[in-house]
């Protein structure tokens, strides 16, 4: 009796582990060693299963086609169709996640702007790889929550006898005028208020205990505001779209953005309309699709 309970308990097991989401990957890559590098590497993670390797960007799409995967290392210099020619010849409808892989640090924004999941550079590191897999896994929760928010607001939209409804409209009708009504930043700081007109802020970084909040309109404290205030008090009024966080120190007005060049490390420069100079961290590098 205590073998077959045993066996019943490992059956179960087994069937708990076959349920577990699994990454089905493709590596792509013209170097044999690189791909052999890569699939040994991918082995210390149990939710990737790779499915196809491939050593050009023609092969890599035809395969895509029959085997479907949730996410592609893909080099970016690659003979013949290269990383983001490959790219752009997937249909939208059929797009994986992207990790690129390349040897040279300049190709990173190019990478964002394709709407990579994340970037690695050759040789791949151990560390940088589990941080891509973690974004990729962050990334396809997402994906399936906002899966599953579409699937309900179309239940809400069939209850109510309309065409499936947008976030906005499931909502409460008060509550969503408020926010459109409302454009301003409002911060305590002692015992005032200030109201920041949202499209007047070209960006907002810390000094010390105070925030600058640089505008570009004459307000009574000048174009600079200086509020005893915290980042995260800022960040819980912002919305995070617009006003993207590219620094542990820096805030953005996204719409200010009109030029971005990248620098050393994964780093990056960006150019506001006021022709101010903003650095872009390594660790906030994922905001660069908000910004272009």
């Amino acid at each position: 009796m205590g073998n077959d309970a045993r066996g019943d308990d490992d059956a179960s097991s087994s069937k708990s582990r076959a349920r577990k989401p699994t990454l089905r990957t493709f590596i792509v890559d013209d170097e044999p060693l690189a791909r052999r590098g890569l699939e040994i590497r991918l082995g210390d993670h149990a939710d990737v299963e790779i499915v196809g390797q491939y050593g050009d960007g023609a092969a890599a799409i035809a395969g895509l086609r029959e085997h479907r995967p949730d996410l592609v290392f893909l080099d970016v210099q690659m003979p013949g169709m290269d990383g983001f020619e490959t790219l752009r010849n997937i249909p939208a409808a059929e797009m994986p996640q992207v990790v690129f892989v390349t040897a040279y640090d300049h190709y990173a924004i190019r990478a964002f702007e394709a709407s990579a999941t994340d970037y690695l550079l050759k040789p791949v590191e151990d560390s940088r790889l589990d941080q891509a897999l973690a974004r990729v896994r962050q990334a396809r929760s997402q994906r399936e929550a906002s899966g599953h928010c579409a699937h309900l607001l179309g239940l809400l939209g069939e209850l109510s006898g309309r065409a499936p409804l947008d976030l906005d409209e499931a909502l409460q009708p008060d509550a969503i005028e408020q926010l459109r009504r409302e454009d301003k930043l409002a911060v305590r700081d002692g015992g005032r208020t200030v109201r920041v007109a949202l499209g007047s802020i070209r960006w907002i970084d810390a000094a010390g205990d105070y925030m600058c909040i640089h505008t570009d309109s004459e307000t009574p404290s000048g174009r600079t505001i200086i509020l005893r205030a915290t980042m995260r008090e800022l960040e819980k009024q912002l919305d995070p779209q617009r006003f993207p966080r590219i620094h542990r120190s820096t805030i953005v007005n996204a719409r200010r953005v009109v030029e971005l060049r990248p620098h050393t490390n994964g780093e990056g420069f960006l150019r506001l309309d006021c022709g101010h100079e903003l650095k872009l961290s390594r660790s906030h590098r994922d905001k660069v699709a908000l910004l272009l």
